[in-house]
């Protein structure tokens, strides 16, 4: 008799529920206008709460910023962040005097570890035509031993993601982007160095997945113990062994089965996360992940002595020259650029 695939589908909200070693996902989807010289919206922002705009009003929100849509100046402790940034540009500073540029494909990949000041900004470069934005964060849980590592930048160029491509039986095409993990012969780049993905053994995959309507795709099977989630969020309907699930859905899938999936009658879009689950005591206050509540007292006591090394940028809310392309600047002071 056949292992069943499906464990659990729950609804998507905000944030999205994650499972162990995963401890939050942000959805961003965002319509911006046309930007001004200064990148900021070419739209009235009368009627947003700025500052804490999270509304949706007109199809995009300004989030905690003021002038540029985005995120200014924040703490992290304890965790990792991998950012997503499919359509868009993000503006990142940080308290290491790292910073970037990145989008359109790109992904972000920072260890907050023992504490780190970073602010995420949504420039909108372009005066002439919208500015649209798909960003996803994932907080990636870092293990006890690991809490307090050196906090790390690091980016995953779109040139550099792996892209597996699938044509089934009736010549509909899957597309798989290879963020974390292996799949069909294929890695995902190298990840920080002291992440829980950075070790196979924990088998983290993260993947983005586009199905053309009517597209049969098979997930192979892995591990029992390992957790993962499909993230339905755009589409009409899967089929996966007798249920047919709407978009809107969290899939949660037993490891130990391959799932097949039998697209409907819309291309879909997915994000699957998978990790073998670290399963230690998880205690969160805001943006500091710890173990116990001593730890969260003993991290916010740090924060508010050092600030996490203080803040080297001239604004909270810092945004990079209007003429600069895709970049990233380490700790060290080297120097990537990309093409625009």
């Amino acid at each position: 008799m056949s292992k069943p695939t499906i464990k659990a589908v729950r609804p998507l909200g905000f944030p999205w529920q994650t499972q162990d070693p995963f401890i939050f996902c942000a959805y961003h989807e965002d319509l911006f206008p046309k930007g001004k010289s200064d990148m900021s919206p070419d739209a009235s922002l009368t009627g947003r709460s700025i500052g804490q705009d999270f509304q949706g009003k007109d199809g995009w929100n300004m989030y905690h910023g003021s002038t540029v849509p985005g995120f200014p100046s924040h703490p992290h402790c304890g965790f990792e962040t991998v950012t997503i940034a499919q359509k868009g540009l993000v503006d990142h500073a940080d308290s290491l005097g790292a910073a970037g540029r990145f989008g359109n494909g790109d992904v972000q990949w920072m260890t907050a570890g023992k504490g780190v000041q970073h602010s995420e900004m949504f420039p909108l470069l372009d005066e002439n035509n919208p500015n649209p934005l798909l960003l996803f964060q994932l907080w990636l849980n870092l293990p006890k031993a690991s809490k307090k590592v050196d906090s790390h930048f690091a980016m995953l160029w779109a040139e550099d993601i792996p892209v597996v491509k699938h044509i089934d039986d009736h010549k509909k095409e899957t597309t798989i982007s290879l963020i974390a993990g292996e799949l069909d012969g294929k890695t995902a780049p190298k990840t920080a160095p002291n992440s829980w993905a950075a070790n196979p053994d924990n088998e983290v995959h993260i993947y983005t997945i586009k199905m053309e309507a009517g597209a049969t795709w098979t997930l192979p099977a892995t591990s029992a113990g390992v957790n993962r989630s499909l993230y339905f969020y755009k589409g009409d309907s899967v089929t996966i062994g007798d249920r047919t699930i709407t978009d809107q859905n969290i899939i949660d899938m037993h490891p130990e089965s391959p799932t097949t999936i039998v697209n409907g009658a819309k291309e879909t879009h997915f994000l699957f996360l998978q990790g073998k689950p670290i399963d230690e005591p998880v205690v969160q206050y805001g943006p500091f992940v710890t173990n116990s509540n001593a730890e969260v007292q003993a991290v916010i006591h740090e924060y508010q002595k050092t600030q996490f090394g203080g803040w080297p940028w001239p604004k909270s809310d810092q945004v990079h020259a209007k003429s600069k392309g895709r970049f990233a600047k380490y700790v060290d002071g080297s120097l990537e650029e990309k093409a625009k």
